[in-house]
């Protein structure tokens, strides 16, 4: 697989996992507002990613995707974010 392949793959992933997750706290809680900020940083990062991507630039394409999904993975491990039917695509508590 190439680099441009394994960038063009994350950030399909990460689009895919940017659709399911929701924040988890109700909007009254404080921490919703942390939730929020969590979705923007992966779209933040997303938005980058595609920015490299467009520009042949795939390793820094990479690098800004994985940020991006490591907001939602973060997030949904520390349950800020919620994954409703899909917990699959994040890391567990073993």
């Amino acid at each position: 697989m190439t680099l441009e392949d394994r960038a063009k793959r994350y950030i399909e992933m990460t689009e895919n996992a940017l659709r399911i997750v929701k924040v988890a706290p109700s909007e009254e809680s404080l921490l919703y507002k942390g939730g929020k900020d969590f979705i923007e940083m992966c779209r933040n990062y997303l938005n980058d990613s595609k920015y490299f991507f467009e520009k042949r630039d795939y390793e820094n394409s990479l690098a800004a995707s994985s940020y991006a999904y490591a907001w939602l993975d973060a997030g949904v491990r520390i349950g800020i974010l919620s994954a409703p039917g899909d917990y699959k695509r994040f890391t567990q508590y073993s």
